[in-house]
């Protein structure tokens, strides 16, 4: 049925990331970039879902440069989600062999870090069973492309010449981001979002990957 299925990262293959995490990294950033005593508001603003209007006003208070302070940002959230997968903090699903049951081309689209993600597919062995990956470039840039925007959506569709595909995600900006791909999206419901109210419809609510092989499977699961 579809040429591709894309899946975000975290919170879908791997799981997410403790939030006590990224706010050290953070505080962590500003402290490398000379502020030694940030607001805890200013803290948790940028360690996940800051904007760039956001992000260079709450630069501008400290008096740092917005493309240096979220250069090292996004390097100290990376090491930080490194050093958690490593301990075995952030593993992958169980349910997450599965894909190599479905009929289609993979790729994997996600707003955290290229680094991250690319680090992340291959520290647990998933890195081979996608033809691509995107994560964002360590710029400003880069958080106007995040999701629900489609762009990192539709430069892996264009790596796989996909003319129909499925984008599996655990956030309203998945589904949006599918919706402005022009694509059907999955919303799957990890024990994080059973109670995670939509304000869009996905094309399909799932419980785990296991579904998706009666939406785009090749064979049965038990033959894995």
């Amino acid at each position: 049925m579809y040429d591709a299925v894309v899946f975000d990262n975290d919170g879908v293959l791997i799981g997410r990331t403790p939030f006590d995490t990224l706010r050290e990294a953070a505080w962590n950033a500003f402290e490398s970039v000379g502020v030694a005593d940030p607001s805890l508001a200013h803290v948790e603003d940028v360690a996940v879902g800051v904007d760039p209007a956001t992000l260079t006003d709450i630069c501008d208070r400290y008096g740092v440069d917005p493309t240096e302070f979220w250069r090292v940002r996004d390097e100290t959230a990376s090491a930080a989600q490194v050093a958690d997968a490593r301990r075995g903090r952030k593993t992958p699903y169980d349910d997450v062999d599965v894909i190599r049951h479905l009929d289609a081309s993979l790729g994997v689209v996600s707003s955290n870090q290229q680094a991250t993600v690319d680090f992340l597919l291959d520290h647990f062995g998933l890195a081979d069973r996608f033809e691509t990956a995107y994560g964002r470039e360590p710029s400003i840039a880069s958080l106007s492309r995040k999701k629900p925007s489609p762009y990192y959506i539709e430069r892996a569709l264009e790596d796989v010449d996909a003319g129909t595909a499925l984008f599996v995600g655990d956030n309203e900006s998945d589904v949006r981001a599918a919706d402005n791909a022009g694509i059907d999206s999955a919303f799957i419901r990890r024990p994080h979002r059973r109670s995670y109210e939509l304000s869009t419809q996905p094309t399909y609510e799932i419980d785990d990957l296991h579904d998706l092989v009666s939406i785009c499977g090749r064979g049965p699961v038990g033959s894995i």
